[in-house]
C-alpha cells in the first residue's frame, strides 16, 4: 500500500492534479479555485501557497490525496488524519499568518485539532456552517432596485460593509490601518461588478458580494440588511437578485454558507431554493 509523503509545496507541474480535486467539488472549492483559475500556482500571484500530499513517489501525473491553500485564510479541502496532520507540521515551522481557517468542516477541524495547542485559543469557533448552492432561478421575486454598485458610490458603500462586517465577524475592519486594506478590498469587488446594493437616497438598504467567483461557481458573502429595514423582505429579495445575475448572467451554480443558529438566514434561503450541499466550519483568529 502506497503511504502518504509530508506535505509539500505545490507548483504548476501538479497543475492537473490540482485542477482534478477543485473539480471535484466546485462549491466547496470556489473560494480556491477561482485563485487558481486566475493566477494559477506560482505563490507571490496567488497570495498564499497550496499544499498537497500524495501517495509517496508520485507528482505531475499522479493524485492529490490531500489539498491545502496557505494564505490569508487557511482553507483546507481535502485530507485524512495523517495529511491534515502533515498540514500542521507545515504550519507550525512558521508564525500563523491567516486570520482564519475556513472550509470542509471535517478538514478545518481536523487540522484545527492539530494546531490548537500551539495557535489557540481562537477567538471564535464556528462548527457548523451549511454550505448552500443553487443552479437555477430563485424561487422569490428578485428585488429589481438591486442592481451593481458604481466605483463612485464607494463612500455610500463603505459605511454598509464595515457594519456587517463588524457584525458578522465580530472586529472592526478599520483596525491596525485605518481601514485602508479593508476600502481597497471592497473597492476591488466593486471594480469587478460584484458588490451589490439596494440604495433609498444616500442609505443602504440591502448589500452583497460575490466573494470568490470560478468558472463554475460564485460565492455570496456579506448579506446584510440595514437594522431599520429588517423584517420587510429585503434580505429575500435583494439575495435573489444576486442570485439572478450569478445564475442567467454569468452561467454559474450560487453558492453561500450560513451559520447553523442563524434561523432567519436559514429560512430566507430556503425560500429563496437554495439546498444544502455540504457543510463548512470556520476558526476566527
Amino acid at each position: 500500500m502506497l503511504r502518504l509523503a509530508g506535505a509539500r509545496l505545490l507548483d504548476e507541474r501538479d497543475g492537473q492534479a490540482v485542477r482534478a480535486v477543485l473539480a471535484g467539488d466546485p462549491v466547496a472549492s470556489c473560494m480556491v479555485a477561482s485563485r487558481v483559475e486566475s493566477v494559477g500556482l506560482d505563490p507571490w500571484r496567488l497570495g498564499g501557497e497550496v499544499w498537497g500530499c500524495d501517495p509517496r513517489g508520485l507528482r505531475g501525473g499522479g493524485r492529490l490525496d490531500a489539498l491545502c491553500f496557505a494564505g490569508p485564510n487557511m482553507i483546507p479541502l481535502r485530507g485524512k488524519r495523517s495529511a491534515l496532520r502533515a498540514f500542521a507540521d507545515r504550519a507550525l515551522r512558521r508564525r500563523r499568518m491567516c486570520s482564519s481557517m475556513v472550509g470542509p468542516a471535517e478538514q478545518v477541524m481536523g487540522l484545527w485539532a492539530e494546531l490548537e495547542s500551539e495557535w489557540g485559543p481562537a477567538r471564535e469557533v464556528r462548527a457548523d456552517q451549511p454550505l448552500m448552492a443553487i443552479s437555477g432561478a430563485p424561487r422569490v421575486a428578485a428585488d429589481p432596485r438591486v442592481r451593481p454598485v458604481r466605483p463612485e458610490e464607494l463612500d455610500r458603500y463603505l459605511p454598509a460593509a464595515v457594519a456587517m462586517f463588524i457584525e458578522e465577524v465580530g472586529i472592526d475592519p478599520r483596525l491596525g490601518d485605518g481601514g485602508a486594506g479593508y476600502r481597497a478590498r471592497v473597492a476591488e469587488l466593486i471594480s469587478a461588478g460584484r458588490a451589490f446594493a439596494r440604495f433609498d437616497g444616500d442609505e443602504v438598504v440591502f448589500k452583497a458580494e460575490i466573494g470568490a467567483m470560478s468558472s463554475a461557481v460564485g460565492q455570496i458573502q456579506g448579506v446584510w440588511v440595514h437594522p431599520d429595514r429588517r423584517g420587510q423582505g429585503h434580505a429575500a429579495g435583494g439575495t435573489a437578485a444576486v442570485v439572478e445575475r450569478l445564475v442567467t448572467t454569468m452561467g454559474r451554480t450560487a453558492s453561500l454558507y450560513v451559520n447553523s443558529y442563524n434561523a432567519p438566514a436559514r429560512a430566507v434561503y430556503d425560500r429563496i431554493g437554495f439546498t444544502q450541499v455540504g457543510q463548512y466550519a470556520t476558526v476566527l483568529f
